[in-house]
């Protein structure tokens, strides 16, 4: 794995909608999709506690281990949390799409106005077709029952007891700070891994920082040149002479104020969601590599402690050779997720650029 990957997000030959798709199905193709799944209609719920909203969310599969092909649940966001913390729990090494935090967009839209809901019911859509279209997640029990089960019976399914990554605070955080200093034994390729994500968030986090201050820029210019066509058409009026070049301008500004405002919504709904997903992405993946170097570090620690023992060697064979299999697995599996994550990464880091510079060509175009 290059760390000079991470510059490659740009295509440096034009690249056609359809051929990107092509590009993004090399797994799953439609026609071998089983599940299909949307979140829409929020709703707005107010008690005498709190005010909060839910989601639908319509499953459509043709599996057989579901009861029916088609199921319709109200979720919120607490559910979705829940939802990414079993599989956290019963996944430690494959890699959890992220949610958007609590609050997203902080500072550009208020919470509960229609962009906030809207830009969270687009966050909460990707998150379950992430785990529907990935090889292993998509069959987690848990994820099943999130998608099937009526709201009384999810609580009751909540209460049979906190898992582990519940009762360490719900967090990756708290788990992978278990891990302190270098692992003896740590295969290349994860040290690869972990420089490769060092470098990748420096980089994603500097690209985030720079979009929203594009975007606040268009927002101000767009709130000033707001203002120019009115007057301008008001100045016509005491203007007889130059009225009709007035208006002229008056119809470029607005023009240009309707132009602006599609290049921003193109920003606030193509380029900010996905730079900010791959923000947390960094964060889950750093989490990943720890809890990897976790289950390598408990093994070393077993050999350390066998070759200084001179009895109870068949016992310690034993569970040496239990953490063995634990490590192999747990290398597979990220190996595996690791190469898919990056594909997925590189195709909408691509097709994002792409779009962005093709709104912008429309926007001098017009």
């Amino acid at each position: 794995t290059s760390v000079t990957e991470v510059n490659s997000f740009s295509p440096s030959v034009p690249i056609s909608p359809s051929s990107m798709i092509n590009q993004y199905k090399f797994e799953d193709g439609p026609e071998l999709r089983d599940l299909f799944i949307t979140v829409d209609d929020p709703e707005s719920h107010i008690t005498a506690i709190e005010t909060f909203i839910t989601y639908r969310v319509v499953t459509k599969t043709t599996r057989g281990e579901f009861d029916s092909s088609e199921y319709e649940v109200r979720r919120r966001y607490q559910d979705f949390l829940w939802l990414k913390s079993k599989l956290e729990e019963a996944h430690p090494t494959l890699i959890i799409p992220p949610l958007p935090e609590k609050f997203i967009m902080r500072g550009m839209v208020e919470r509960f106005s229609d962009e906030f809901i809207e830009t969270r019911r687009k966050a909460l859509h990707k998150f379950l077709n992430r785990i529907a279209d990935h090889p292993t997640l998509t069959f987690n029990e848990d994820f099943k029952i999130f998608l099937t089960a009526q709201a009384w019976e999810l609580s009751s399914h909540k209460k049979q007891g906190p898992g582990l990554l519940s009762r360490m605070g719900q967090t990756v955080r708290a788990v992978a700070s278990s891990v302190r200093g270098t692992v003896k034994n740590r295969p290349e390729m994860f040290t690869e891994m972990n420089n490769y994500m060092e470098t990748f968030s420096q980089k994603i986090n500097l690209l985030d920082k720079i979009a929203h201050r594009i975007y606040k820029e268009e927002r101000e210019y767009f709130n000033e040149m707001k203002e120019y066509g009115p007057i301008h058409t008001l100045w016509s009026a005491s203007e007889e002479d130059i009225a009709e070049s007035l208006k002229g301008v008056a119809g470029c500004i607005d023009r240009c104020c309707r132009a602006t405002e599609k290049r921003m919504a193109g920003l606030s709904e193509h380029l900010l969601p996905v730079l900010h997903e791959y923000v947390l992405y960094t964060e889950i993946l750093m989490g990943v590599l720890k809890r990897r170097d976790q289950i390598q570090g408990e093994l070393d620690s077993k050999v350390d402690a066998l070759a200084n023992k001179k009895t109870e060697k068949d016992l310690f064979s034993e569970e040496i050779g239990k953490l063995e299999d634990k490590v192999e697995r747990a290398n597979n599996a990220l190996k595996a997720d690791w190469d898919r994550w990056k594909q997925n990464m590189q195709w909408d880091m691509r097709s994002t650029f792409t779009n962005v510079a093709e709104n912008n060509l429309r926007y001098y175009e017009e």
